[in-house]
């Protein structure tokens, strides 16, 4: 399936992928990025930075495939980027250069320097309105990861907005942190209430890293306020049972949700677990994501988590 024709069928195209640390290789002052330098442990040189940049575009145009062809996806949200250059790298030079992507993306106060971003193709998505929202810190916490926002026309008539999400992590422990992420969920929960005064029924997509899985607290307050987790039961065609992989067990911290009524024009939701972004799990058996460090060690791979594909219909 071409691109026109997936156009012409209303097939639209969604994409939610942690790219683990795409950052360049020039220091920011005002970030705690020194481990992504090439006189770092991680040894991060231009060499390898590129081709992380090339293997993140690589990942993206396969999430294209489906069992009827290939289309290029409308919307890919990532998580764990530093900053607008990797993302002109990654649009305008990489292997993505082609497919014309614009994007919009946070300038968080996380200390690490990470943001998050939607890369959108204009063609099928157009950008209305787009801006943070800021999570501001509880005592003793971290700055964190502010939310990305961004509303667009789809069809003639439908408009979408869309919530990229990097919630805080459970680095610390879960329950320590659980207060942490809920902040993320109070955050989404007033934006979903503001945008249902003004639309009795208002096309809402959710999505990104939330450091908690569907039977969490802060996941189960999103669902329980009239939002679907279509990518709760995902699993690929390669072995994946979910997005990534911790001694031996498959979970999903990311999460693709739509509102009740947006969820009734879901097709078909997957990890894209494609064979070059796996690896054989020597330990524990099986396969795992085929990750880019472990450690400050370099593995010379993709991700260590794997990108979830959601195909919807929209043809109105």
């Amino acid at each position: 399936m071409t691109y026109l024709l997936s156009l012409l069928l209303g097939v639209f195209t969604v994409v939610e992928l942690n790219c683990e640390n795409l950052f360049d290789c020039r220091h920011d002052s005002l970030k705690h990025d020194e481990q992504f330098l090439p006189s770092s442990d991680y040894h991060w040189t231009p060499n390898r930075y590129w081709k992380k940049v090339n293997r993140i575009g690589q990942t993206i145009l396969s999430c294209g495939e489906s069992d009827d062809g290939w289309s290029l996806p409308d919307i890919v949200a990532l998580c764990e980027v530093e900053n607008d250059s990797c993302l002109v790298d990654l649009t305008k030079r990489s292997l993505l250069r082609k497919a014309r992507y614009e994007y919009v993306m946070t300038h968080s106060p996380d200390e690490r320097g990470i943001d998050v971003a939607l890369l959108y193709s204009p063609f099928s998505f157009q950008l209305l309105q787009s801006y943070s929202i800021r999570i501001h810190p509880m005592k003793e916490m971290r700055p964190t990861r502010d939310i990305l926002y961004a509303k667009g026309r789809v069809s003639l008539r439908d408009t979408l907005h869309v919530f990229v999400v990097h919630a805080p992590s459970r680095t610390a422990g879960e329950r320590p942190t659980r207060a942490h992420r809920r902040l993320v969920t109070n955050r989404l929960l007033q934006s979903i209430d503001s945008l249902r005064a003004l639309s009795a029924h208002p096309n809402i997509l959710l999505m990104g890293d939330f450091n908690d899985y569907s039977t969490d607290e802060n996941i189960r307050q999103l669902t329980n306020h009239g939002i679907v987790d279509i990518s709760q039961h995902a699993v690929g065609t390669h072995g994946a049972k979910g997005t990534y992989r911790y001694r031996g067990e498959w979970g999903s911290l990311d999460h693709i949700m739509l509102d009740e009524h947006t969820a009734q024009r879901l097709v078909e939701c997957h990890v894209h677990d494609a064979p070059f972004l796996l690896k054989e799990d020597e330990k524990y058996g099986g396969v795992q994501p085929r990750r880019n460090y472990l450690g400050p060690r370099y593995q010379n791979g993709f991700s260590d988590h794997l990108p979830l594909v959601v195909r919807l219909r929209w043809d109105d």
